[in-house]
């Protein structure tokens, strides 16, 4: 399995080591990656890989549906940890008068932009590596409402825990994909959000078209390229 990182990083060494703890391990490993701000750990190969051994047999992990079933409520309870993380710590750190790197503003402008985006982020988040280590700590921060938080969580948790450990189960013996998987899910993310940002694109210049118009009809007069630029 070719990993992004560091050859001991590779998840058919690290299951395969840990014999009759493979459960254990591979579980601590999406906890952590999840949900204690350590994004280095392999996260989409690890599941991928445990679904492949699985698959072919002769690991000590449980069945496909045990282990995917594990995998999903290892990854909700450790994106939890980081919700509460972000909720319970990011104030304090963001609030001190003396701090010139964390501000009270930056906790308002993560709220506004998870209250209007949240729940769509919070899916697509959790198959980008990093990305998902960091955003339920950043929903956190921002006072994301809870509920709202655990339900899109959840709906995110058990496509990527359960999707890619299903995906390892029965795609794992194509080489191809199984060297590649982090940089497919990626590719497979941008293609879906694509529509979305095409979207933003073009809200983004319809509103500004509107403010050139406004600044027209102000003006009495063709809006000028200086315009256009603050526009």
């Amino acid at each position: 399995m070719h990993t992004l990182g560091p050859s001991f990083l590779d998840p058919e060494h690290i299951i395969s080591s840990l014999g009759t703890a493979a459960l254990i391990g591979v579980m601590a490993i999406v906890f952590i990656e999840v949900g204690l701000l350590f994004p280095i750990l392999p996260g989409d190969s690890l599941l991928f890989t445990a679904g492949a051994l699985v698959a072919h047999g002769g690991s000590h992990l449980p069945s496909i549906w045990w282990l995917s079933l594990i995998m999903v409520l290892t990854a909700y309870a450790g994106t939890q940890c980081g919700y509460w993380i972000g909720r319970t710590l990011g104030p304090r750190v963001f609030s001190r008068p003396d701090s010139k790197i964390f501000k009270q503003e930056h906790i308002d402008q993560t709220y506004a932009y998870f209250d209007k985006y949240g729940g769509r982020t919070l899916v697509i988040a959790q198959f980008i590596p990093f990305v998902r280590t960091y955003a339920s700590v950043a929903a956190g921060v921002g006072r994301m409402r809870y509920s709202h938080f655990a339900l899109y969580n959840g709906i995110g948790v058990v496509l990527w825990a359960g999707g890619v450990t299903w995906l390892g189960y029965g795609l794992g013996n194509i080489t191809f994909i199984k060297k590649n998987i982090e940089v497919l899910l990626v590719l497979i993310v941008l293609v879906s959000v694509a529509p979305v940002l095409v979207e933003a694109w073009r809200a983004r210049r319809r509103s500004r078209v509107a403010r050139l118009a406004t600044l027209e009809a102000a003006d009495g007069a063709p809006a000028t390229a200086l315009d256009r630029d603050e526009a």
